[in-house]
């Protein structure tokens, strides 16, 4: 399963692709069980050069109540800020926002995880 993901150019946010256009929340990202069409939205966003910002397929996986990143970056990406828990997408809360908090398993993510629920 993938998600594709990028930076919206004029604020730097992190955004997720979802038919046709760019979410901001991780929980509403389209998944992609296929390759071809994850690569497809890919060409999309990379002719948007004045909307996002590199745009990439990441692996995700089963979490506990929900989908999350398999890396530790994307992870972080999807909550960011981590600074603080009261800042950005991770001060939303809810099912998806546990569920990225919850994931683990992928290599480089022990012990810094914890950073995060700490927060």
């Amino acid at each position: 399963m993938k998600v594709v993901t990028a930076n919206r150019l004029i604020d730097g946010e992190v955004v997720f692709w979802k038919a046709g256009q760019w979410v901001e929340r991780f929980a509403d990202a389209e998944l992609f069980t296929e390759v071809e069409p994850g690569e497809a939205a890919v060409a999309v966003g990379k002719s948007q050069p004045k909307v996002i910002v590199e745009p990439y397929l990441i692996d995700v996986v089963e979490a506990g109540s929900g989908l999350a990143p398999v890396s530790y970056r994307e992870r972080i990406r999807a909550l960011g800020p981590t600074n603080e828990p009261t800042h950005g997408k991770q001060s939303e809360g809810g099912a998806a926002i546990e569920a990225l908090r919850d994931a683990s398993g992928a290599a480089r993510s022990s012990g810094r995880l914890d950073l995060i629920r700490r927060k």
